[in-house]
């Protein structure tokens, strides 16, 4: 699996290309962390070459507005030991694929944060997890439309996991079983990234038990 590697002592450029004072002023009273409080009250993802190198910097919305920009993106599929897969169906308030269900924890990176650090973040977050073990599965590169992101996959498997869902994040959430996913297969139950995503690593995950 790839690693994000940001640039040295400084930030990426901006994408779209803004002026110069415009872009001085974002900068302007960085906390300790090294971001300013205007890019902490947008979303701001890096963007990506295929090997992980972050060539820019990108809100959200504009990653997603048919730009076409490869960003990362972190998914964490979680097994108990009876071979069942928790999965999450999606808040009907959800811009894509609302109501239908979905991998456990699925969320993007923002930028500075490392692929580790996001999913820590994005399953606190959707879940309340914060006891588990990340396994890493594969990274890939999914399209759908003109979005391009770069899937980290992970996986965790236990018995003890405390799993309090989000409301405001997730509509419901529960175990499935071998065979439940595969009768809601191709249905339109599932997401088709799920669908995807869970067909090319399923002997992955469930040799993991």
């Amino acid at each position: 699996m790839i690693s994000l590697i940001y640039p040295e002592g400084d930030f990426a450029p901006i994408v779209p290309a803004r002026k110069a004072d415009d872009v001085k002023a974002m900068f302007a009273g960085k906390d300790r962390m090294g971001m300013s409080k205007e890019l902490k009250n947008q979303e701001w993802l890096p963007v990506i070459q295929d090997d992980g190198q972050v060539i820019a910097m990108a809100t959200r919305e504009y990653c997603h507005n048919g730009s076409g920009l490869l960003h990362p993106v972190v998914h964490l599929h979680v097994l108990d030991r009876y071979g069942r897969l928790y999965l999450q169906k999606r808040s009907m308030n959800k811009r894509c694929q609302p109501g239908k269900w979905d991998t456990a924890v699925g969320g993007h990176v923002d930028y500075g944060e490392t692929v580790m650090e996001a999913l820590m973040r994005e399953t606190q977050e959707e879940l309340g997890l914060t006891r588990f073990n990340p396994i890493a599965i594969k990274n890939y590169i999914f399209e759908f439309g003109k979005d391009r992101e770069m899937v980290f996959v992970f996986a965790a498997v236990g018995n003890a996991f405390s799993i309090r869902p989000n409301p405001e994040e997730i509509e419901e959430g529960r175990f499935w079983t071998r065979e439940e996913i595969d009768g809601a297969l191709g249905k339109g139950v599932l997401t088709p990234n799920f669908e995807g995503e869970f067909s090319a690593i399923r002997k992955k995950l469930y040799a993991l038990l």
